[in-house]
């Protein structure tokens, strides 16, 4: 009967446990679906928590101004400072309009004489939208004949120069394609919204031709600087790497419904010649950054997928951003609970973190890798020795105790960034680079084929690598496509290097 009522115990405890694990597991999908996405909001409420809940005291600032507000329609808002509207419309041309009266009413009201204009009162501002129009350009070219040659006998006859079309056989120009890839690929717009708005403008283009246009300036000119720009980055010593999933169909010997991925390597924040690489792959497999990155040397910036653990030749240096969220995920429901202690313990200790970074941030790497060596190895050795502590007592399978593990498990590779200043404690800059291409993926879905979902990257690398360099990216495609089509960059690859972003023509004129 003991024994009986120990196994009673031991199975009620195993249940407990669950229900507590699943308990969890609801309150943490119903937050993702729910709540707030701000990872700062988190930290705020448990900075307030952590603080035996004195928000009001710890909050407190004697020194801190009275917002400025008007009462409009019964809501509060802040006053606009003067200048908003002049600022936002400085760069857009201008155009004045003068209102004047009819001679006919220039009649003193009073006396019956003729008025005269002692001056003008200027009265408001406003922006005027010019829908967009189609022109069709019509090439022709003279012809030149030697009439000395003619008379001898010996006729001779030139015909004058025509640039190139970037597709052969096609209504294409450079600034049609440009618009379209702007409208793809940095507005998001897939090609069947984009045959409706063609088709508004008076021209029915169909999206399964605009399509065939994508692929043929990419086969022909785009990916030449695609791949010179590959070789650019692999020169550089600090990468950041993320990768997300895209549907792509039609690939040999895989369902339509498989998860193919969508890699990104960039350069490191405040890169000489900053680059945004895309690479479209069937997999998420280690072999994939492993091909990438094959003979590179220097420093990698990822999360913790084992994908990389293959990789040799590199140091890896793993994000704080990704440790904080498995910490926040790890809050319960209900901040104030002594649930939350632990999680917000730790949050707290990578806030201080990221705070003594920010004030690092404008330092040489020489003098910030002293920094971190003086004020942060300390912080993070006793944080690892606080997390070592608290994990033995937690429930495993519990997101704290993955959490835990989560550093644990990796040390070597959170302290690596202490090596060398220039790396990075977090890799955002690769989630922010590949958002654009998460945003698009939300409106166009799937990819039509490998070819295209290569082609896409291509073209997200040239546009995402422009916004990088601090040019228009539809300025530097048009350029690209309306120059390249005439250049003998086969028989010279030199001649790429002209139309790589950091090229002082292009800044001038893509600007």
């Amino acid at each position: 009967m003991p024994n009986k009522e120990q196994e009673y115990k031991e199975h009620i405890k195993e249940l407990e446990q669950q229900i507590r694990l699943l308990k969890e597991q609801v309150d943490f999908l119903t937050r993702k679906l729910y709540g707030t996405k701000s990872e700062k909001t988190s930290t705020l409420e448990i900075e307030g928590q952590m603080s035996l809940f004195n928000e009001i005291e710890s909050s407190a600032d004697p020194d801190a101004p009275e917002p400025d507000l008007v009462e409009v329609e019964k809501h509060l808002r802040k006053r606009k400072y003067a200048g908003q509207r002049e600022e936002l419309v400085k760069n857009i041309p201008h155009s004045k309009v003068l209102h004047t009266m009819d001679e006919r009413e220039q009649i003193c009201e009073k006396c019956g004489s003729t008025m005269v204009k002692v001056g003008e009162e200027f009265v408001r501002t406003e922006v005027q939208f010019i829908p967009a129009k189609l022109k069709v350009v019509d090439h022709y070219r003279e012809t030149y004949e030697c009439r000395s040659c003619r008379k001898k006998g010996t006729p001779y006859m030139e015909k004058a120069p025509v640039p190139y079309p970037p597709v052969m056989h096609s209504l294409a120009s450079a600034s049609t394609l440009a618009w379209l890839i702007h409208q793809k690929f940095e507005l998001g717009i897939p090609l069947y919204r984009q045959e409706k708005e063609w088709e508004a403008l008076g021209f029915r283009l169909s999206r399964a031709t605009m399509s065939n246009w994508l692929l043929v300036v990419y086969r022909d000119w785009l990916q030449h600087i695609v791949h010179r720009l590959r070789q650019e980055l692999l020169n550089q010593r600090y990468l950041h790497i993320d990768e997300t999933h895209v549907q792509v169909l039609k690939e040999p010997g895989r369902k339509n419904t498989s998860d193919s991925y969508m890699w990104v390597y960039c350069s490191m924040k405040g890169a000489e010649n900053p680059i945004r690489y895309f690479e479209y792959q069937p997999g998420r497999g280690g072999k994939y950054p492993e091909a990438f990155l094959k003979g590179y040397e220097g420093y990698i910036h990822t999360d913790a997928y084992s994908g990389y653990n293959g990789l040799t030749g590199v140091k890896r240096c793993l994000c704080y951003t990704h440790l904080r969220r498995a910490f926040v995920d790890a809050l319960p429901k209900d901040v104030h609970t002594p649930e939350a202690s632990k999680p917000a313990e730790a949050i707290l200790w990578l806030n201080k973190l990221f705070n003594i970074e920010a004030e690092l941030e404008d330092l040489s790497p020489e003098q910030k890798k002293k920094e971190r060596l003086i004020r942060e190895k300390p912080l993070l050795e006793a944080f690892w020795a606080w997390t070592e502590k608290s994990a033995a007592s937690e429930l495993p399978k519990s997101k704290l105790s993955k959490a835990f593990y989560y550093a644990l498990n990796n040390r070597q590779e959170f302290f690596n960034y202490l090596e060398d200043g220039h790396c990075s404690i977090s890799n955002s800059l690769a989630e922010n680079c590949i958002r654009p291409f998460v945003i698009g993926r939300k409106n166009w879905l799937f990819a039509g084929s490998p070819k295209g979902a290569a082609a896409s990257a291509g073209i997200y690398t040239l546009v995402e690598t422009a916004k990088a360099n601090g040019l228009a990216p539809m300025k530097y495609l048009k350029y690209i496509l309306a120059d390249m089509p005439g250049s003998t960059f086969l028989e010279h690859p030199e001649y790429l290097d002209d139309y790589l972003p950091w090229n002082p023509i292009v800044k001038e004129l893509c600007q």
